[in-house]
């Protein structure tokens, strides 16, 4: 038995995973377990629930993997270094996080307080992430992209993957970046917060992309697939740019130059009120992203000569623009994983480590085609979070129950929600990767045009830009989406056919789009069902699904999920087989 624990530290999104003989047993991000959003620093305590979820002492563990490599492109930094004389403060800046990675195996021992006495392994970032995306795709061969902000002094990184291997061919290198572009255009919207590039995603489809000449000033497109940006407009490459990794909320100081504002007129302040200036400037951010994308896979394709197409890193996340892979480049098969991000790469550096013992030939591949690799709780231990939480239950009028059959569940379940309820749905094992995907999930009615404020009202309390998701049975998608394929893990977005938007307002967008996840009965078999029991009552196939959250990272624990629910109007909350239900008088 080879155990390989695989890590991605002092970065957003940290994240450990296990592998087990090279097969993935469990996987998760620090912030489920830390409570803070993209928590940054050390995973410690994904690393220990990982140990734990494989019944394994740190001492059981061969090898270490962690998803950077300083040494990776040393002379390209000593070359830039020399030509470009940036401030000194960038390159203090630069060797501390150096030091911070270099000790990642001393310092998982003592966090957790054990001794490890087995390899460790040192992964270049985009390698790792191209791992990540082949290595656990269905397909014997594909073309493997990774596109990100940066790591290990590259932006984008991109290969073949056959059988058990992947490499990486070529690279974009510091300091250009789609990802420090998309990142710097979305603080001057006035979204400084680490990852809400979301937000801008989400209110494109409101305007018209007419500022795309100006931005073109910013991104220029090289003939061989390859992007450059015009360094005046942007900061990082010559002045030292706030990064904060240390632990806790990841923070990132302002990326653009004052020549975006003399371009662009006034930066939004946050919190500022949203105009059709800043809507076409979003809408005009999203295009110039995808005209650069589109014109890298084109040329990738060209090169390549494959079909399928797997995508990692940051920008992975733009489900927008993978949803129009086949409509805008020659690629005819896409595969993006559930935490296509930062914290997938632990993942891929796991992986490759897997590879590189010599234990892992002709058994480097561990398909992914689920998300829960995380958590799961017991009856037992619903049961008493419901015990520990009875005052409060109490003092809401809340009823408990415990529904042993199945079936009834679902049905009863799809029945209120087919009344207009909104449900806290917590199930079997947290998913891995940002999106919840049925188990960690807050459902609602899709036919209903109201839907969306009310749970913005109820719960979520966020921008009204930002669209709720579909989950539909795969084997009913293609008859309410302009797609033949499987969206196992929402990460792309497709146009609802026309004959069915206004059976389904709440999940469809202003352009016409959902964000779409396709449910299969052997992924998640309880919520394929749900979902089943309310087509059978309605005739609509799909419910609303959007995270199990309330402005904090998806909740983990039962006693999460009843905090979330007390402190918010949920009408219901089902937890394995326990249904707290609120009385209609009694909302917070």
């Amino acid at each position: 038995m080879t155990i390989v624990l695989g890590l991605n530290a002092y970065h957003g999104d940290a994240s450990a995973c296990l592998l087990r003989n090279g097969k993935l047993l469990a996987a998760a991000e620090e912030e489920r377990f830390r409570r803070v959003k993209h928590w940054a620093g050390f995973p410690t305590e994904a690393a220990r629930w990982c140990l734990s979820e494989a019944g394994v002492a740190l001492g059981d563990v061969a090898h270490v993997a962690v998803n950077q490599d300083p040494r990776a492109g040393l002379w390209r930094k000593i070359a830039y270094l020399a030509t470009r004389r940036p401030d000194l403060s960038l390159i203090l800046d630069r060797v501390r996080n150096k030091r911070e990675r270099s000790g990642i195996a001393e310092t998982l021992a003592r966090e957790l307080n054990a001794p490890f006495d087995g390899e460790f392994h040192q992964v270049e970032h985009h390698l790792a992430h191209l791992a990540s995306a082949f290595l656990v795709s269905p397909f014997d061969e594909a073309v493997a992209v990774s596109v990100d902000g940066f790591g290990d002094f590259a932006s984008a990184a991109w290969g073949p993957g056959r059988g058990d291997a992947v490499a990486a061919d070529g690279r974009v290198y510091f300091p250009h970046s789609l990802g420090i572009f998309y990142q710097a255009l979305t603080q001057y919207l006035g979204f400084p917060r680490y990852g809400d590039e979301y937000k801008v995603m989400g209110l494109a489809p409101y305007g018209k992309p007419r500022f795309l000449p100006e931005l073109r000033r910013l991104v220029q497109l090289e003939g061989d697939g390859r992007f450059r940006l015009s360094l005046e407009y942007f900061r990082h490459a010559r002045e030292r740019v706030d990064y904060e990794w240390a632990g806790g909320e990841p923070v990132v100081g302002r990326l653009y130059t004052p020549a975006l504002e003399e371009l662009l007129g006034p930066a939004r302040a946050e919190g500022e009120a949203l105009d059709q200036h800043h809507t076409d400037l979003a809408s005009s951010v999203q295009a110039m992203y995808e005209e650069a994308f589109f014109h890298l896979l084109g040329a990738l394709h060209a090169s390549y000569k494959l079909d399928a197409l797997c995508l990692a890193g940051g920008c992975a996340m733009n489900s927008v623009a993978n949803g129009k892979v086949y409509a805008r480049s020659p690629f005819r098969r896409l595969y993006v994983q559930a935490a296509a991000g930062d914290a997938g790469g632990a993942i891929g550096a796991a992986l490759i480590a897997w590879q590189r013992v010599g234990e892992g030939a002709g058994a480097a591949r561990s398909p992914m085609t689920h998300a829960y690799y995380g958590p799961e709780f017991s009856g037992t231990q619903i049961a008493a979070a419901i015990e520990g939480r009875r005052s409060e239950l109490d003092a809401q009028r809340c009823s408990v129950a415990q529904v042993a059959e199945e079936a009834a569940l679902v049905r009863d379940t799809a029945q209120d929600i087919a009344g207009g309820a909104v449900v806290g749905w917590f199930q079997g094992r947290m998913e891995w990767g940002p999106r919840a995907l049925g188990n960690r999930s807050i459902l609602g009615d899709p036919r209903r045009a109201d839907m969306k404020d009310l749970l913005n009202l109820k719960i979520k309390r966020r921008e009204s830009f930002r669209p709720f998701a579909p989950s539909v049975l795969r084997e009913a998608a293609s008859a309410w989406f302009e797609t033949e394929e499987e969206v196992p893990f929402m990460m792309q977005v497709h146009q609802v056919r026309d004959g069915k938007r206004a059976l389904i307002p709440a999940v469809t967008h202003v352009d016409g789009s959902g964000r779409l996840h396709t449910v299969t009965r052997e992924a998640n078999p309880r919520y394929h069902r749900l979902i089943e029991a309310f087509g059978t009552l309605t005739g609509v196939p799909m419910l609303l699904n959007t995270s199990f959250n309330e402005n904090e990272p998806v909740v983990c624990r039962p006693e999460e999920a009843l905090d979330c629910f007390l402190r918010t109007r949920m009408d219901l909350l089902v937890m394995g087989d326990w249904v707290v239900r609120r009385s209609p008088a009694a909302a917070p």
